[in-house]
């Protein structure tokens, strides 16, 4: 699966570790960002471009990550087409995927481990889209709103 992550400086290592551990999985990464650490960077400089490729379908899904992850899910949001939420737990890790079509997670790299952002990853990398009809018909009311704005 081709994926993409990016990182502001509160999220860099974690970023590092994640992109180890997805390419030693077999996945393809492509690193949005930042490739170094550096306190006075902005999240939203690598949080679009990675949600613009995940609502341009460039890359199947997204992994945001600033210090809380709240600016990260914040700034993701921001753009059309893409579903992201904050994630520190693993139930919504799989259930924002199968009821609500997520297709970015976004965590903070200062509140997560590496073992528990692993595994948050690995979830919600293997949850699929239910396609319930309740479930479509709520994301045509999401869409709905993104096309009124």
């Amino acid at each position: 699966m081709l994926l993409g992550i990016a990182a502001d400086h509160g999220g860099y290592e974690l970023k590092e570790y994640l992109s180890g551990k997805l390419r030693e999985g077999g996945h393809e990464v492509i690193d949005f960002g930042d490739r170094k650490p550096q306190e006075d960077d902005d999240y939203p400089d690598f949080i679009v471009p990675l949600a613009r490729a995940v609502a341009g379908g460039d890359v199947k899904r997204g992994i945001g990550i600033c210090g809380s992850g709240v600016g990260a899910s914040v700034a993701a949001n921001k753009v059309v087409g893409v579903r992201a939420c904050l994630i520190h737990e693993t139930f919504s890790a799989h259930q924002g995927v199968e009821d609500d079509d997520l297709n970015m997670m976004c965590l903070g790299g200062l509140v997560v481990g590496h073992a528990l952002a692993w595994d948050l990853v690995h979830t919600f990398l293997a949850a699929e889209f239910s396609g319930a009809e309740r479930h479509c018909r709520r994301l045509a009311k999401v869409g709905d709103l993104e096309r009124k704005l």
